[in-house]
């Protein structure tokens, strides 16, 4: 006998072996029709599998969270079969479930084409309403090496070979076709439904090495209903819309080329932008008491050795050598940089918490394959800190730094932030009682704030635990962006010390912060949270002048004379268009303001200005005009600061 407790805490004893199945049907015969799967321990698991030992249990529906993952699963087993269907002699690979959706991994001659997928869905429909049930077996090494050699599936034999030895070698079964597969799965393919579409064909090399075969792969999305995939789809032309390579050379911001993999070529309006990013987190920074330091963007491979990061990140760093036959490489990180700072000169625990900052350049290889406009580079900047405390000031780091976080996402027009908590892994370094004095640390400073946060458990560093901040954007997508990781590791590794109060030498604790990340990911981010509609603080170009008339040029370039002297990012456009033409090609530009000047307009010293999205024109003084867009275009970071000093001087 075994006992089963359910989700509402009862605990039933049942027959050892009984399935998932017998239990739904023991519960209510609705629950049996509707159970396609179910949960042992939390784990999901086939529904006919026995249940052979005490177990926390919940039966899963098809409604149920947990099912999508097994709808996107089986929709990814139809579609090979379809594709074989349709394909004779086309090998399947791999086909897991992603964010989203699915893919599966061929091997053939002829590239899928779009009217491919038309065909291959049409028959993933017709093998889901032949409803034919998924059974599973478990094969000895030999017998599955047998039948996959003898179809020709070399991907499969390859696969076969790789599981260790002792491991269940596991063969799912749906009608006539089968595959390799951990599982789980549901009961039948019918339990799909019809709220799947196949998006895609694109390239992908044999387990992602670019020296193996390139493969076609299709990538689906499955939903537990049409409303879902409709509300999906929409949201995918949405962010198509959103793009930020699109966008990006609407906007004139940046550009990328083969020369240069990875690497943005960034345009005056975009660096601006960058620049501007920059300009706010010093700022932030300077009041914070951070130092901003710079350190080599290149620096010899023993200390990268020393640090741990070659054995780690070394097929990943761009190195080079040079004639006295040193090898020097490319940082992919700034930490060991700042520990040398911190280590240049005496330091005593009243220099702690020492906190420096930089806006470090660094390198990555990332497979070509991998890289996606500004969101997967290989060249990048971070705006990275780290903060050098003794023990006992972790806590207090720690909250002030996640309530800088918090303050920082929001002035950038993010107020969805989740936070995740990574706890200790197995394999860790430092004792526990420092471990524990780190996690709650880190879990006081989220709960300070009144956030919630979920755990990632064992998903820490082996040097120490994070926090990682996802936000989510106008359109619903989540991006995690930055993290505090502390590190009771790199820089005792390094000869990092201080003196502590009884003369000593101690290793201090080192706080990792990056909260943008990546600048030019973050970037990214922004443009596609706005869609190119910028704050006007934020706006690389804020202000167009535009005449309506040759008559106005004069008066125009003085109004552009005006707002450039006030700190406005403008520009002038004077051409000999019609001025119809001249707003559609700003409003494309995504200019927030544009400031049209007539002759009536040169006459009464005024300006007429058009906002971006709007159809109407509002006429004012020139010198109002300037006063509300010099206002408007404050960093809320200043704009809290002079709030705050006229409060003060009414006082």
């Amino acid at each position: 006998m075994v006992n089963l407790t359910f989700p509402d805490g009862s605990v039933r004893e049942v027959e050892a072996g009984i399935t998932g199945a017998d239990v739904a049907a023991g519960i209510s015969k609705s629950l049996a029709k509707k159970a396609v799967a179910m949960k042992l321990n939390g784990d999901l698991t086939d529904l006919a599998d026995p249940i052979t030992a005490d177990a926390a249990i919940e039966i899963v529906t098809r409604t149920d969270d947990a099912a999508l993952e097994l709808i996107r699963h089986d929709a990814a087993h139809v579609m090979a079969e379809a594709v074989q269907e349709l394909f004779p002699g086309t090998q399947v690979t791999i086909g897991p479930v992603i964010d989203n959706g699915f893919y599966y991994d061929f091997a053939r001659e002829e590239p899928f084409t779009p009217e491919d997928l038309v065909a291959i869905e049409l028959k993933m429909a017709e093998i889901i309403k032949r409803n034919a049930p998924f059974t599973k077996e478990v094969w000895s090494r030999d017998v599955a090496k047998k039948h996959f050699s003898d179809l020709g599936e070399s991907y499969k034999v390859e696969l076969v070979d790789a599981i260790p030895e002792g491991e269940d070698l596991k063969i799912y079964r749906q009608g006539d076709w089968l595959d390799l597969c951990r599982g789980p799965h549901m009961t039948s393919t019918g339990q799909i439904g019809t709220a799947f579409k196949l998006m895609k064909v694109a390239g992908a090399y044999w387990r992602g090495d670019s020296n193996n075969a390139m493969l076609s792969r299709i990538y689906g999305t499955a939903w537990a209903n049409e409303k879902d995939l409709k509300a999906y789809l929409t949201r995918l032309e949405e962010a198509e819309k959103r793009d930020h390579r699109k966008l990006g050379r609407e906007m004139d911001l940046f550009h990328f080329q083969e020369e240069a993999p990875g690497s943005v070529f960034w345009h005056e309006k975009g660096w601006t932008l960058f620049q501007n990013l920059i300009a706010y987190m010093r700022r932030r920074q300077k009041d914070w008491g951070y130092k901003e330091v710079n350190s080599p963007d290149m620096m010899e491979k023993t200390l990268w050795e020393q640090s741990g990061h070659w054995e780690k990140f070394g097929e990943n760093m761009f190195t080079t050598q040079t004639p006295d036959e040193r090898t020097y490489c490319c940082k992919p990180m700034n930490c060991p940089g700042h520990v040398q700072i911190f280590k240049n000169g005496l330091k005593s625990y009243r220099d702690l918490p020492l906190k420096i900052a930089e806006f470090g350049k660094v390198h990555r290889y990332e497979p070509s394959g991998a890289l996606h406009g500004m969101m997967r580079v290989r060249h990048f900047t971070q705006d990275d800190a780290h903060i050098f405390s003794a023990e006992d000031q972790i806590t207090e780091v720690c909250v002030d730094m996640n309530e800088q976080i918090m303050s920082i996402y929001k002035d950038f027009g993010f107020e969805d932030i989740r936070v995740k908590f990574s706890d200790r892994p197995e394999k860790r370094v430092g004792s526990d009682a420092v471990w524990d004095a780190a996690e709650e640390a880190l879990k006081t400073a989220v709960n300070a704030a009144g956030q919630d946060w979920t755990l990632n458990p064992g998903e820490g560093a082996f040097y120490g635990p994070k926090l990682e901040y996802v936000l989510r954007d106008a359109i619903g997508r989540d991006w995690q962006c930055g993290t505090v990781q502390v590190d009771l590791n790199l820089p005792g590794r390094l000869g990092a010390f201080y003196i502590d109060t009884d003369g000593n030498k101690v290793a201090p604790v080192m706080i990792h912060r990056a909260l943008f990340g990546s600048l030019e990911r973050f970037c990214g981010i922004l443009i596609e949270h706005y869609a190119g509609h910028f704050p006007l603080w934020l706006a690389p170009l804020q202000v167009v002048v535009a005449t309506i008339t040759s008559d106005a040029d004069d008066y125009a370039r003085e109004v552009k004379e005006k707002l450039t002297a006030a700190g406005l990012n403008v520009e002038l456009d004077l051409r000999n268009e019609k001025i119809n033409y001249k707003v559609r090609e700003h409003s494309l530009a995504k200019v927030p303001a544009l400031l049209v000047c007539g002759k009536k307009e040169a006459e009464e010293k005024s300006v007429s200005i058009r906002r971006l999205g709007s159809k109407y024109q509002t006429s004012m003084s020139l010198d109002e005009a300037i006063a509300s867009l010099v206002d408007e275009a404050i960093a809320p970071d200043l704009r809290r600061a002079r709030d705050a000093a006229a409060h003060e001087a009414a006082e």
